[in-house]
């Protein structure tokens, strides 16, 4: 390992080392870059402790054995070297990624998964809101898209993957027309999830978040938790796009921003076209707990070789 190298900018573990996140290359026979054959989760580091990563791990672990993917790393290992990414760039709040690709086949032109060499990267880069902090300061507008989510019958969104083909359709939709980001509803008209975050509306005072074609965040379940913690009741249900159009309130959810407030759906204006009392309240909520140490893990950046302070397994159990 070069540490003569500026990993300021992030850093990547890739191919069994590290490097600055600049010099981060997969080969273009991976089957991870020509057939979106990959899995990967992201979990983000505030301060100098990441938030709730053992949830994380877990997921990315259930991901993996759900492509039948084995990187020659255990879970515990991958965890380190998450950490040690994060410790090598000195980066205190961060975007940390955990990605395995199905790899190159060890027999030429073989169209056997079995045959891969299956991958594990890491990375850390400074903090990545995925909707701006001044977007989220006056409420994002979203656009519901026309094109559906790709159904879940053939990928399933409970796994974190890289078939973005139907969100970026819907982003240009939404662009195109002036909007922030989008959310795509299923070919039943049912509400879904938009690119990279979970969608979160209030009505009457009840939180309500979709039911199915979504990714299981692990923010969308903090927010759940929060709600209970302060008394406000909130539902895992189907939701129509005419729930989305009959809002008092509406947010977006992901490990990349936290509770980010809309303002506007399509043409449907809440809160005098500013973000809601109640999502203002879990936003304050969500990052004060974050602040009070709620599920975080700290980061020694003075030891490389052993990146947390105590054992992350005991740790998450004094959460």
């Amino acid at each position: 390992m070069a540490l003569s190298k500026d990993f300021s900018l992030g850093t990547a573990y890739v191919s069994g080392r590290f490097v600055p996140i600049s010099e981060a290359v997969i080969s273009v026979l991976d089957w991870g870059f020509t057939r979106s054959d990959v899995t990967y989760d992201v979990v983000h580091v505030w301060k100098g402790a990441f938030f709730r990563l053992n949830d994380h791990m877990n997921r990315f672990q259930r991901s993996l054995e759900s492509l039948r993917l084995k990187p020659p790393h255990t879970i515990d290992e991958m965890a380190r070297i998450a950490a040690q990414c994060v410790v090598l760039s000195g980066i205190k709040d961060a975007y940390v990624a955990l990605v395995s690709t199905r790899g190159r086949p060890r027999v030429a032109g073989s169209r056997r998964p079995q045959d891969c060499e299956n991958t594990f990267i890491a990375y850390a880069l400074p903090w990545i809101d995925v909707i701006p902090k001044e977007v989220q300061e006056r409420g994002a507008h979203l656009h519901i898209a026309s094109v559906p989510r790709i159904s879940s019958k053939s990928i399933d969104p409970t796994v974190k993957n890289y078939h973005w083909g139907d969100l970026t359709r819907g982003l240009f939709e939404a662009h195109d027309a002036g909007f922030d980001t989008t959310v795509l509803l299923d070919d039943e008209g049912y509400v879904t999830e938009g690119p990279g975050f979970n969608v979160f509306l209030v009505r009457d005072q009840l939180v309500l978040t979709p039911d199915r074609g979504v990714l299981e965040g692990i923010t969308r379940q903090s927010i759940l938790e929060l709600c209970d913690m302060r008394g406000i009741k909130a539902s895992i249900v189907p939701l129509r796009r005419s729930d989305l159009l009959e809002a008092d309130e509406m947010f977006c959810a992901t490990t990349a921003g936290g509770v980010m407030p809309v303002s506007r759906i399509d043409g449907h204006i809440m809160s005098n076209d500013c973000p809601g009392p109640i999502s203002r309240m879990l936003k304050e909520f969500y990052w004060a707990q974050h602040a009070a140490g709620w599920h975080a893990i700290a980061i020694n950046y003075q030891n490389f070789d052993r990146p947390f302070d105590r054992g992350r397994r005991k740790q998450a159990k004094a959460d």
